[in-house]
């Protein structure tokens, strides 16, 4: 079938991408799916800080590549091994399990092992690639490719929803809330009285806060160099904000510490603020090469802890049905990681938003 969708055609070609357009807006075709796979319609896609990193070059992945990987839509045509029904409304997850390898077997601590190979070369689970541009492949964006009127998916890379979560809620599940609020129940763990820090409140950041707030275990504290985003965090229910600087020279210490901006300044702030005894989660993506000085002497003196957070620790199919519920019972504001509603000719103008800092989550309406 013939489709349309957001294809980044070369890596790290300059900002602001409204003027280099590394992004062009094409017309390709879409194979059937697979035996263990669906064609889902999309109805909201999301733009996250892992497109603008294939864009800006930080994570390179292969081109031409069709992005996007926060996403919702309506299964359209289901394989013969699968177990979705035609209708039914899906959530992408951007790292799809096999269920059976060394890191399925984590309970979510680390990542599926093929899923991860099939997101570095950009095929489907399969080893398949569904998408064709003018006798060539387009390859996928870790394995969903959701800036698309349509997608091909392994069954494996959505998790079924109630209809009536609606989809731009329902792709922001998918990624932010997944990765954020993962980053706080599935690595942090905060107990009862415990407060949390954010340090970064982007939409991954933001996630972890509405969702820290939600679980009501203590204070929640939010950590950003830009003013209206701590703003912003003051009006999803956090006690107190800082920039780092404040947050330092004030001495906070705080037992679980969640580091979502993926930067290696972050990362320092929150072990710095970590108290004795705590959790340092790091749930950001920096750039590979980016280097971060932590202390040996502290983590040793002070019985520190500094957790990796890969898609917040997150088994897809177990959490995001929890996330959906928090959201249906009026416990989750996932509405409020919204900053906006943009077409998809607007993408790199999205792009631009968002390495800007002016944006948590901007939405494409694809319906």
């Amino acid at each position: 079938m013939r489709i349309r969708g957001a294809v980044l055609e070369e890596i790290g070609r300059p900002a602001p991408y409204a003027t280099s357009r590394p992004i062009t807006i094409s017309e390709m075709e879409l194979d059937p799916p697979g035996p263990t796979e669906v064609l889902v319609r999309i109805e909201s896609a999301g733009i996250c800080h892992s497109d603008l990193s294939v864009v800006n070059g930080a994570r390179p992945r292969p081109a031409p590549m069709l992005l996007g990987h926060e996403s919702a839509g309506i299964v359209e045509q289901v394989g013969s091994q699968t177990h979705l029904e035609v209708g039914q409304r899906v959530v992408m997850a951007f790292l799809p399990r096999c269920g059976k390898c060394s890191g399925c077997l984590t309970n979510g601590r680390l990542p599926c092992v093929p899923g991860s190979a099939a997101n570095a070369t950009g095929t489907l689970l399969s080893g398949g690639i569904r998408i064709h541009r003018e006798g060539g492949f387009v390859l996928h964006h870790l394995g969903v490719s959701g800036f698309a009127t349509h997608a091909v998916v392994d069954e494996r890379s959505v998790v079924p929803v109630s209809e009536k979560v609606p989809p731009h809620i329902a792709a922001v599940l998918g990624c932010a809330v997944l990765t954020g609020g993962g980053a706080v129940m599935n690595a942090g763990k905060p107990d009862q009285g415990e407060d949390v820090a954010v340090v970064g409140l982007g939409g991954v950041g933001m996630a972890a806060v509405i969702t820290a707030v939600a679980l009501g275990r203590g204070r929640v504290i939010g950590v950003d160099a830009l003013p209206d985003k701590l703003e912003k965090a003051r009006e999803l229910g956090v006690q107190a904000t800082y920039t780092p600087e404040e947050a330092i020279a004030a001495g906070i210490r705080v037992p679980v510490v969640i580091e979502a901006a993926g930067h290696p300044r972050a990362l320092e702030t929150a072990f710095a603020i970590t108290a004795p005894g705590g959790r340092t989660v790091t749930v950001g993506l920096p750039h590979p090469e980016a280097k971060s000085a932590i202390s040996a002497a502290v983590m040793t003196a002070e019985a520190r802890t500094i957790i990796g957070s890969y898609l917040g620790s997150a088994i897809p199919a177990r959490d995001i049905p929890v996330y959906a519920q928090m959201w249906l019972d009026g416990k989750l504001p996932v509405e409020a990681l919204i900053s906006s509603h943009i077409t998809l000719d607007q993408i790199n103008e999205g792009m631009d938003a968002l390495a800007q800092g002016h944006a948590l989550r901007q939405i494409i309406d694809l319906s």
